[in-house]
């Protein structure tokens, strides 16, 4: 006869009720998917809860949202990524795209949608590119056909491009005019910034098919680049319009202090290097002249200590009425969302938000419903999304 085992079962093996359960939801904890759970965090005046969308992203840079409410995501290596309306991430990268030289801080930037995409299908693409001399900043505009890029044109190309792998900007902003605007670095070559023959270290302002307009600040300048609008920019990467004047605001990197938010005007000098809050990086030494000249712009904000801030958006949903109007920009430095309370053009207080939560956040945006999306720098980047909780 076969002998019964059970009754020899060690007695580790014969466990209450209870520990089975708790087995059974360690295991499930294991298995779940980190997008099953949220946290909840309290902020001045808002109670909100954090919900982690998509995993699985290499260093995403840029969001945009389709008209379907399907998400388009730049990863910085080269690919662009298509994300439905629930988060779920599309195995197959877009195809398509030029060559993206993936190189230090550069890559596959910003991604925008032209204000008239139900009509046109334009897409927006900033990204550095190798070409004589270096690599440099260049934008391009496609339309996304199933999942292919097509119609693929070239609008603008810094100029000149150089060596190193630093400080390449790159946000793009329509206005309600419908320029486009682009935002670029000095380049890691400090006076860069303060040549009018050099792209480096400034705004830029084109039509939307890449035409240069006739009333930007510096076209009957002579020995000016015509597309360029403002000078004297260190590295800007948050730009976004002002939902009541309609003016552009951006901030940029400072060096070791002096981050900057700051609002774009045709022809002004931001200063960069020749004013600043920063300090020289080890030594904590001047840089240039000071922290104001005549002629030259002061920024509506700085932070010393450096937040590094990347992404900026303005709230304009209705799930959140006690930050309507506020300006939100993501931190790299201390992995935080820096929420700004506004007067005019003012800011009168500021609240560290998620600051070590979720990592470093490198893009802010608000989602046609409503929330706000987030997106984390790393090499297992996330889109998070805020909302209201009870």
């Amino acid at each position: 006869m076969q002998e019964d085992r059970s009754q020899h079962l060690p007695t580790q093996f014969i466990l209450p009720d209870h520990w089975l359960l708790f087995g059974g939801w360690l295991l499930l904890c294991a298995l779940w998917p980190l997008t099953a759970f949220a946290q909840v965090f309290e902020s001045e005046g808002q109670r909100v809860r954090l919900t982690i969308l998509t995993e699985g992203l290499e260093h995403p840079w840029s969001l945009a949202f389709l008209p379907d409410r399907r998400m388009l995501v730049s990863e910085r290596p080269g690919r662009l990524r298509l994300i439905d309306a629930d988060g779920r991430l599309d195995p197959e990268p877009v195809r398509g795209l030029p060559p993206v030289a993936a190189v230090g801080q550069g890559g596959l930037l910003d991604v925008a949608l032209h204000p008239g995409f139900r009509d046109n299908g334009w897409i927006y693409l900033s990204y550095v590119a190798e070409g004589k001399g270096g690599y440099g900043t260049e934008v391009l505009r496609a339309r996304l056909k199933g999942k292919t890029l097509g119609d693929v044109q070239v609008l603008f190309r810094m100029l000149p491009k150089s060596n190193g792998g630093r400080h390449f900007g790159s946000r793009l902003v329509f206005d309600r005019q419908g320029f486009l605007f682009i935002t670029l670095g000095d380049r890691g070559d400090q006076q860069r910034a303060q040549r009018l023959d050099d792209h480096a270290g400034s705004v830029i302002r084109l039509h939307d098919d890449g035409r240069i307009p006739v009333d930007n600040p510096f076209v009957q300048q002579p020995g000016a680049l015509p597309e360029k609008f403002t000078i004297g920019n260190r590295n800007i990467q948050g730009a976004a319009l002002h939902p009541k004047t309609g003016e552009l605001w951006t901030h940029e990197h400072g060096p070791q202090g002096g981050d900057e938010i700051n609002i774009i005007r045709a022809g002004l000098n931001y200063g960069w290097p020749v004013i600043t809050f920063g300090r020289n990086y080890g030594t904590g030494t001047q840089i240039g002249e000071g922290t104001a000249k005549p002629g030259m712009s002061q920024p509506v904000h700085q932070w010393t200590p450096s937040i590094a801030p990347s992404g900026m958006a303005f709230y304009t949903g209705d799930r959140f009425p006690a930050w309507r109007g506020d300006l939100f920009v993501g931190a790299l430095r201390d992995q935080m969302l820096v929420r700004l309370k506004l007067e005019g053009s003012r800011v009168v207080r500021q609240e560290q938000l998620l600051k070590a939560d979720i990592g470093r956040i490198r893009d802010v945006r608000n989602g046609p419903d409503g929330f706000i999306y987030l997106l984390t720098d790393s090499p297992r980047g996330v889109i998070a999304r805020l909302e209201p909780a009870r």
